[in-house]
């Protein structure tokens, strides 16, 4: 099971940003000497094909709507690539893990991190300015990064820092959900008064 914080942070990281964890993997394998990353992520063309990716990314991701458009069609690729990288990780080292239970953690973890980021950036979409959006990106980035990072040295850790953001991250959603539920009911209420006050002052 020593796979299993490296697969299920590359999950949650992919969930972020499927191709930085690739592009970051593959390079922490081929010049870092990390013996955890799988040989097909450090090919030339692996690293390159995530590299472009990831600069696509790096623009969309920080303008506001564009963003949630780019989340809505990676709704499938991140899963894909979270599972896809389990997969490898968990064939790097025989044994270990399951392939099947390690795309299915990759994938699970990715989704359930997918469906985070892009309800969260809806939120932040709301407000007027831009800048939000390039800072909270920004930090999807570095977090990425950081993360990713650290599993391949100290994976317990990683996994372990993981577990506690995505836990805040879902708490931040169900509060997120909450606040528009509430206002909502409060908007319905404020136009039932009105339309009976309207109503009684014709009558009147």
């Amino acid at each position: 099971m020593t796979v299993l914080p490296l697969i299920f942070t590359s999950g949650l990281a992919s969930g972020i940003n499927a191709y930085a964890v690739v592009l970051l993997l593959g390079l922490l394998g081929r010049f870092a000497g990390a013996e955890s990353v799988p040989h097909a992520l450090e090919r030339t063309d692996v690293l390159v094909a995530a590299a472009v990716l990831f600069l696509l990314e790096a623009v969309a991701d920080k303008i506001p709507y564009v963003d949630t458009v780019w989340d809505a069609v990676h709704t499938v690729i991140r899963p894909i690539a979270g599972a896809v990288v389990g997969v490898l990780i968990a064939s790097a080292d025989p044994g270990s893990l399951s392939e099947v239970a390690a795309g299915a953690m990759g994938g699970t973890t990715a989704l359930v991190t997918h469906l985070v980021k892009a309800s969260l950036r809806m939120a932040v979409n709301t407000t007027p300015e831009p800048f939000s959006n390039i800072v909270v990106s920004l930090t999807e980035d570095l977090s990425v990064a950081g993360l990713v990072t650290l599993a391949i040295f100290h994976p317990w850790a990683a996994a372990s820092i993981s577990a506690v953001l995505l836990l805040a991250g879902l708490l931040l959603v169900w509060l997120a959900v909450s606040r528009i539920r509430a206002f909502r009911a409060r908007r319905r209420e404020r136009k039932a008064a009105k339309a009976a006050s309207g109503a009684y002052a014709g009558r009147t």
